[in-house]
């Protein structure tokens, strides 16, 4: 009876094993023959010349276990340890899957076959990955002349859609672009033969997989898929299930491996205090033979300010971080690949599939969030068998979560040993010169730097700033042109007055032509003024002592346009209220303004004249142009 649930421990007795839902097959073992070359495998004649031009001659054990099923059509999913070949064990059975013009001239196919739609596609996470497996695939396919195009964001749409319609066998691209074109109609799925899902559970932690989803359901329902990756979590299994047909596990290991790390990879793992470890980092990167050097932090500010710090230290050292463009992201890996620059400073983005050739050193600047970013960090060196050293620096509160991995992957480092840059102990694990400091000698600084390689023009998208996320282009130097006309002088004022007391020749003759301009409003206006003083509001005006006398409003209309007089201005003052004087034994006068006569009648008396009979009631008289005055009869 086949089990329900594939789950089983795996051992290096058994290091393929078929999926339980697919059928019952015969297990390969490692006691079974080995074959020794690729063409031996059965790979065209054309990809195993391309492959030996390069000095690729003998398939690793992923490789040589999942052509023959992969070659078959059957649907696989493919399982290894980081650094053993797992590009070229699905890039190959998938070149082959490709009709191109030299497999016409052969004769293995005919020229209907032909199409310039892709027929092949490679979903990767990253950007990084995508460069490289487009690498991978356009050396394997030089020979029959395949095309292989890349496609992810940063880049311009242009250039992608017009390489899309010249004509293209294999497309590896990130999800995000890829549904991008094919929601647009620019990218044609519909002759997809072969699909790989490449580092499918780094997909399902940047959260993907909904997006690989939609990509397909553009493709053709009869396909080969394959889908391969380090770690196999359960959400990758289900939608292996879901979208493969009888799909064939395969997980390969070494005899000489023993756990899920590489066996030729030496682990250091210390405890150490954060504000000593650019310290620290900087005398491990003296160590005696260390080859290019990979740091990695968890977060992209802590990233750039490494790099930045070992940079001013005397090390040749680049970033490479979300915060990016992607014109700079590439511009330290290619001279981190070209040896330009020797540490590379970077965040998990680059802890997948990334393949450079002799780096040595690995050092976890941070420790990382889980056991599966951990393996993928360190199998960046002891890659094709090389040997590497992998460090790691757990800081004080990163205790609990770094117990959490030493446990998954059964490491013995459950207690770091306390560590300071001076240590002794640190000098003689890792072969560190006596003597050594934290700032390279000038006469060690022999790497170009991150400045000799130029930074390619991608047309990136998204408007980025200058901070480090646009390649940082030189400034070019352009002629301005020759003034015209005077520059303006502009002075500051106040109130119409320059700072330095003299007056503003503007301002002045600004102020002069309001000034007229009321004039002549208030000579046109004199003639209305005499006739609608009945019908202006009485408005009233204290004074202090009731013998104040109120100005006519005639002369208040004509006098509208003119400068008043400072007894003018202080009379019209509003003054305090004041309590009503006493009454005295002498009459009071108050004064009636012309025009206005009978409109104060009390007691029968006119304006100007005392009162004939003292009332002790007071009244109070409004005047037309807002006077007022007591009167008493």
């Amino acid at each position: 009876m086949v089990p329900r649930h594939p789950a089983r421990p795996r051992s290096a007795k058994y290091p393929v094993r078929y999926d339980p839902l697919r059928r019952l097959a015969p297990r390969l073992t490692e006691e079974a023959s080995i074959l020794s070359t690729f063409r031996e495998l059965g790979i065209l004649p054309e990809t195993a010349e391309a492959l030996e031009a390069v000095g690729i001659t003998s398939p690793f054990p992923i490789q040589e276990m999942t052509l023959p099923v992969a070659l078959s059509g059957s649907d696989v999913i493919g399982q290894a340890k980081t650094g053993t070949g797992k590009t070229l064990g699905f890039g190959l059975p998938l070149l082959e899957r490709v009709t191109v013009p030299a497999d016409v001239e052969a004769g293995r196919a005919t020229p209907d076959q032909l199409s310039d739609a892709p027929q092949a596609l490679v979903v990767v996470p990253t950007r990084e990955l995508c460069q490289q497996v487009t690498n991978d695939l356009l050396t394997a396919g030089k020979v029959r002349n395949v095309r292989v195009l890349s496609i992810y964001g940063g880049r311009a749409y242009e250039p992608q859609v017009e390489a899309l319609r010249k004509g293209v066998d294999v497309i590896v691209g990130t999800p995000g672009r890829l549904l991008d074109l094919a929601g647009q109609k620019k990218l044609d799925l519909s002759k997809i033969r072969g699909l790989v899902l490449d580092e499918a559970d780094e997909m399902l932690d940047l959260g993907f997989l909904p997006d690989v989803e939609k990509i397909i359901q553009f493709l053709p329902a009869r396909r080969q898929t394959m889908l391969f990756s380090a770690t196999m979590p359960g959400a990758v299994i289900s939608l292996a299930r879901r979208y493969m047909s009888q799909p064939t596990h395969i997980s390969a290991t070494s005899p000489d491996d023993a756990g899920q790390t590489v066996a030729n990879i030496t682990q250091h793992v210390f405890r150490a205090h954060s504000m000593d470890k650019p310290e620290l980092v900087s005398r491990i990167l003296q160590a005696d033979g260390r080859g290019l050097a990979m740091i990695f932090c968890r977060t992209k500010r802590t990233a750039a300010d490494i790099a930045d710090q070992l940079a001013r230290r005397g090390f040749a050292s680049g970033a490479v971080h979300g915060d990016l463009g992607q014109g700079a992201r590439e511009q330290a890996l290619r001279a981190f690949r070209n040896g330009k620059v020797d540490v590379l400073v970077c965040t998990d983005v680059a802890a997948r599939g990334i393949d450079v050739e002799g780096v040595t050193h690995v050092i976890n600047y941070q420790s990382p969030e889980d056991e599966k970013t951990y393996l993928h960090r360190i199998g960046r060196t002891g890659r094709a068998g090389n040997s590497g050293i992998a460090i790691t620096l757990v800081d004080w509160d990163d205790i609990p979560r770094w117990k959490l991995i030493n446990k998954a992957l059964d490491l013995p480092f459950d207690e770091p040993e306390e560590t300071y840059s001076t240590s002794e102990h640190l000098y003689e694990l890792l072969s560190i010169p006596a003597g050594t400091k934290g700032i390279l000698p000038r006469a060690e600084r022999t790497r170009a730097g991150l400045a000799a390689e130029e930074v390619e023009d991608l047309g990136e998208t998204g408007g980025r700033t200058a901070r480090g996320r646009k390649p940082a282009a030189a400034p070019v130097e352009r002629e301005r042109p020759a003034r015209t006309r005077p520059p303006r002088q502009r002075r500051r004022t106040r109130g119409g007055q320059d700072l330095d007391g003299t007056a503003d020749a503007t301002t002045t003759t600004e102020a002069t032509a309001k000034a007229s301009d009321a004039l002549d409003a208030a000579d046109g206006t004199a003639a209305t003024a005499e006739s609608d003083v009945a019908r202006q509001p009485r408005r009233r005006r204290r004074t202090r002592s009731g013998s104040a006398e109120a100005k006519p409003v005639t002369d208040v209309a004509s006098e509208a346009g003119a400068p008043a007089s400072a007894a003018d201005a202080e009379a019209s003052a509003p003054a305090k209220r004041s309590r009503p004087a006493r009454k005295s034994a002498a009459p009071r006068t108050a004064t009636v303004a012309t025009g206005e006569a009978g409109a104060h009648e009390a007691g029968g008396a006119e304006a100007g004249e005392a009162p004939a009979k003292p009332r002790r009631r007071r009244t109070r008289s409004r005047t037309a142009a807002g006077s007022e005055a007591t009167q008493e009869s």
